[in-house]
């Protein structure tokens, strides 16, 4: 199977959890719930869906969390206080460090994000408005500095939670933030 098959395989199992409702009752800022959804995104599609990671990645010239303390480490993000939006921003980060998947961290965090957002806030991320060089460079200077993401995700903070356009868009985008681009 290529890559694009697999994102176009995973981009409609993202829908479908969405319009089955299945994605509400993943536990919320938990890493069993970060699990549940990488594992309704990749099943069938990596024999590591779902699963946290025993090998070391990186990406560039970074390195995430060693796979040899993701057990110690994953239980401390999950701890972490969801009590504001500057809490919730944090704990993203860390788990973005982590990286507790062989691939599809990207797309399955950015779900989890929002869900933590949706149940903690009452909104949740318009990915639309927000450009992927933008995202990229945010994310990348956020294990040392999280205020450019914080702002740009807060500029596109929405309560229209039940969207459908938002969602659905929403998750085009995360995809493509991930190099992939539907077909015209």
């Amino acid at each position: 199977m290529t890559q694009r098959e697999i994102d176009e395989i995973s981009l409609e199992n993202a829908r479908k959890i969405f319009e089955t409702g299945e994605v509400y009752g993943c536990e919320v800022g938990t890493v069993a719930g970060l699990c549940a959804i990488h594992s309704a995104l990749f099943q069938g599609l990596y024999d590591f869906a779902g699963k946290i990671r025993e090998l070391n990645i990186s990406k560039g010239n970074f390195r995430f969390a060693n796979a040899l303390y993701l057990p110690q480490i994953l239980p401390v993000i999950e701890k972490m206080p969801e009590d504001s939006f500057d809490a919730i921003v944090k704990k993203y980060v860390e788990m973005n460090i982590a990286h507790p998947f062989m691939e599809g961290n990207g797309r399955a965090t950015r779900i989890w994000l929002d869900m933590i957002l949706k149940k903690r806030l009452g909104k949740v991320v318009n990915w639309s408005l927000i450009e992927k060089d933008q995202y990229l460079s945010a994310m990348e200077r956020s294990p040392v500095n999280d205020l450019e993401l914080k702002t740009l995700l807060e500029k596109a903070l929405t309560s229209e939670t039940e969207n459908r356009e938002i969602i659905f868009k929403g998750l085009e985008r995360s995809y493509y933030y991930e190099g992939y681009e539907a077909l015209k």
